[in-house]
């Protein structure tokens, strides 16, 4: 009996060290013209099957560090490509992933920034200095520890 209430002890035990997560992503993808694509893009951990799922499609594999989203601006700087978002360019989006909310849309400025667009996420503006930008989710065991940019600035990209 005794190693029976020891064996439940440690299962117990084991399955609460695990954390699970789920960040259900939630967007719309603006296309030329104004027409809007919704579309659905998240993040879901579940520990005990070392199952890591991104978007629509899972994977076995540990938690990793990282995931990140390429944003590629076309030649004439007037839209962008994001894969997980559309098959084609798009103008700009709305995306609510988990507890953040991020957005692209564009605003013309008496200083020109780069495709005129704003990248924004949680609130604060950033602007693009690259034709290629990173948005890099970093995960922990229960969720979204912080998204990190690459290739953008918050000084309208003025600064040299």
């Amino acid at each position: 009996m005794k190693n029976l209430l020891f064996s439940a002890f440690l299962l117990v035990l084991s399955t609460s060290s695990y954390a699970d997560f789920e960040a259900p992503g939630k967007g719309v993808a603006l296309l030329m013209g104004g027409v809007e694509k919704p579309f659905e893009f998240g993040f879901e951990w579940f520990a005990p099957e070392d199952k890591f799922t991104i978007g629509k499609k899972a994977y076995n594999m540990d938690l990793p560090e990282s995931y990140s989203i390429a944003m590629t601006l076309d030649k004439e700087e007037e839209q962008v490509w994001i894969q997980e978002f559309h098959k084609g360019f798009i103008t700009g989006f709305n995306w609510e992933v988990g507890p953040h909310k991020l957005s692209l849309r564009k605003e013309v400025f008496a200083q020109r920034v780069k495709g005129d667009f704003i990248l924004n996420v949680d609130g604060i503006d950033y602007f693009l200095l690259l034709n290629n930008v990173s948005i890099d989710f970093h995960f922990k065991n229960d969720g979204i520890d912080m998204i990190k940019l690459e290739g953008v600035t918050k000084d309208r990209g003025t600064r040299h």
